[in-house]
């Protein structure tokens, strides 16, 4: 019998998350402790103990839907649903997986809410992976081809840049020198090791056998040792197409590379109530836009002001943002536009220190979002990421 019999489906329902983990977050290389774990089989982790924690028959799931971002190699053929039935749900839920590029996950969550308060489904599952040491970013282009085409080109006969060349133009944009992208940096490393040791990260992890702990995050890090870093996106040809950039990215301000999942359990309040699940936070509101795809990283500040827009929302409303420190010059450069206090952004640390396992990385921030909401007794988190291409999501829980 359909969760939902004896009702009709009908706009106008609400959507909440009642469950949400993630793996540990490892080193997205050979080294990595989850660099032997298949992707299939972590996501699996994440799926397997969304259901057995939520305590529901995964029976009842009506989709499960995954961002990716590399969907080549061991990540290909619908990892959704290879996955899904790894982790034991039954062969009747089925699942498909999105590129969002850095916000799938966030996008994920996107379409399982949208599709539970219209009522084309009852529960879902919104999820993400990425295996980064085993299917490098990138490695979805074979050697030689262009995936833009010739309209495109045309469109931007001046050429775009690369991500981390994008970073560079908004740090010589918006002002932002080397040491403040550093300090940036290192804040991110001290407050994920203040929330990792003090069991902050408890509540969300779902521990592997390779990896309980998320491998990344540093502690004792100086302005000196920064220092030692060398840029990581010199190039001569850039560099002379924009004098401006003084080259101060560097990988101790970028994220990193990681391996990681993560899944959340979407349906609405009155499901939840009568299955005995508890709402952890109600997915409020929703945006996504486009944005110059040169400064492809800023789209996080039209977005913000988008999404706050569509719930009737101040920034003074929000109380925890999360902003994905894809680099930290995107982060600087939302703060300074939008004025928010940066005691209020990313409090458990960011994927600076975290890591930034891109297809899982909206579902991550989001199950950290939830967690952290409820230890700082929040009412609204606003969570955004940017995006390669210019794009951005947005997204406003409302904690119940």
């Amino acid at each position: 019998m359909p969760v939902n019999s004896g009702r009709s489906h009908m706009f106008g329902r609400d959507a909440v998350i009642v469950e949400a983990v993630r793996t540990p977050v490892g080193k997205g290389k050979a080294s990595g402790a989850l660099h032997g774990v298949h992707p299939v089989d972590l996501l699996a982790h994440s799926l397997r103990a969304l259901v057995e924690r939520a305590g529901i028959d995964p029976a009842l799931i009506d989709d499960v839907i995954t961002g990716a971002v590399s969907q080549v190699d061991e990540q290909a053929a619908n990892i959704a649903r290879t996955a899904l039935l790894a982790a034991g749900y039954p062969e009747s839920v089925p699942g498909t997986t999105v590129d969002r590029q850095c916000g799938s996950s966030q996008q994920a969550v996107h379409f399982a809410a949208q599709g539970v308060m219209s009522g084309a489904y009852d529960i879902v599952v919104a999820a993400g992976v990425e295996s980064m040491g085993r299917v490098p970013m990138g490695s979805g282009i074979r050697a030689g081809a262009d995936p833009r085409g010739i309209a495109f080109a045309e469109r931007y006969s001046e050429g775009l840049v690369a991500q981390g060349h994008s970073a560079e133009l908004i740090a010589a944009k918006w002002g932002f020198d080397r040491e403040t992208q550093d300090r940036f940096a290192l804040n991110s490393h001290a407050k994920a090791y203040a929330a990792a040791s003090g069991g902050g990260f408890v509540k969300e992890l779902a521990p592997l056998p390779e990896l309980d702990h998320d491998e990344i995050i540093r502690a004792g890090g100086t302005l000196e040792s920064m220092a030692g870093l060398r840029p990581a996106f010199v190039d001569p040809v850039v560099g002379e197409r924009f004098p401006q950039i003084d080259w101060s990215v560097t990988a101790g301000n970028s994220s990193p590379l990681s391996d990681g999942s993560a899944a959340l359990l979407i349906t609405t309040s009155e499901i939840a109530a009568r299955l005995g699940l508890r709402p952890l936070a109600r997915l409020h509101s929703f945006a996504v836009v486009g944005s110059d795809p040169l400064y492809m990283l800023t789209g996080v500040i039209p977005a913000t002001e988008k999404v706050l827009k569509r719930a009737g929302l101040e920034l003074g409303d929000i109380d925890l943002f999360e902003v994905n420190e894809a680099f930290a010059s995107v982060v600087l450069a939302w703060q300074q536009e939008t004025g928010v206090d940066p005691r209020r952004v990313n409090v458990n640390g960011g994927a600076i220190a975290i890591g930034h396992p891109l297809g899982a990385s909206g579902a991550r921030i989001m199950t950290t979002l939830v967690n952290a909401m409820e230890q700082n007794d929040a009412r609204y988190g606003l969570q955004t990421m940017c995006e390669a291409g210019g794009l951005a999501n947005a997204t406003i829980l409302e904690r119940i």
